[in-house]
């Protein structure tokens, strides 16, 4: 059976992003394939030029459907990687049986996974705030220090700034906190890894934790791997290699298996 890998990009990310994964992916013998989220196609400087006002109503049912519709289309179930609501859509991808085996990182909390982190607070609220109706949000260049790179130097951030941030809807965030996000934690799924880095202001590693211990072993196979001193920007800051080898060579193992819960 092909290893065919498709990849899930996170909030103000898009394919993009996992270009470099996909390079390392082909060279060790996977099928990649990234795909940007509805409204998030094209090239970052020009998407938060001019950003489209539809992309305020997508929500994180809708960005699940999306990659449903992607799955079936495929001659069989992928293995996936998702980040940050990437890895929570992942999740949700696994729990609905649309996955061979799966690799989350810095995933996002589903419903009913919850913490008050001083940080996660400061980091989140900007993107969820009920005042702002659903306007799309762009998140500045001190924002994106401070919630993805903090283990980077700002002038490092910035140029990741330039290369990779689109705009966002807030709608997405808004609405993992509904039923659209919701986990069933009992229910038997495919073996699943789920990394977090250990400095990650946007999901702190007490919340990816907590996200992780909330399934039961008996549903299936379901690692963590920490990873010290990175930050939410895990799949890209320097030393990023790290992380991709380790997914691919986890799905690779897996992959193998002839038994699979």
């Amino acid at each position: 059976m092909t290893k065919e890998v498709l990849f899930v990009h996170g909030m103000y990310m898009n394919a993009k992003s996992w270009a470099p994964w996909v390079d390392i992916g082909r060279k060790s013998n996977f099928e990649c394939n990234a795909i940007s989220w509805p409204y998030h196609e094209g090239l970052p400087e020009i998407l938060r030029d001019k950003i489209d006002p539809s992309l305020g109503k997508l929500s994180f049912g809708k960005i699940v459907q999306y990659y449903k519709d992607q799955i079936d289309s495929m001659d069989s179930r992928p293995l996936l990687i998702g980040h940050s609501i990437g890895g929570l859509v992942v999740q949700k991808l696994v729990n609905d049986g649309y996955a061979r085996a799966a690799v989350t990182i810095s995933s996002a909390p589903p419903q009913g996974i919850m913490t008050l982190d001083a940080t996660f607070l400061k980091a989140n609220f900007p993107h969820i705030n009920p005042f702002a109706g659903n306007r799309p949000i762009c998140m500045t260049r001190e924002r994106f220090h401070f919630t993805f790179c903090n283990t980077m130097a700002r002038a490092d951030s910035d140029l990741a700034y330039d290369a990779y941030v689109v705009p966002e809807s807030r709608n997405v965030p808004r609405s993992t906190l509904t039923n659209q996000a919701k986990i069933d934690f009992r229910k038997s799924h495919v073996p699943l890894l789920m990394i977090s880095g250990g400095s990650d202001h946007l999901i702190p590693l007490a919340l990816a934790m907590r996200n992780f211990a909330a399934y039961s072993h008996e549903a299936g196979d379901v690692e963590f791997r920490e990873f010290s001193s990175r930050s939410h920007f895990i799949c890209n800051e320097p030393g990023w290699e790290e992380i991709a080898k380790t997914a691919f060579g986890w799905l690779d193992y897996q992959d193998s298996l002839e038994v699979r819960p």
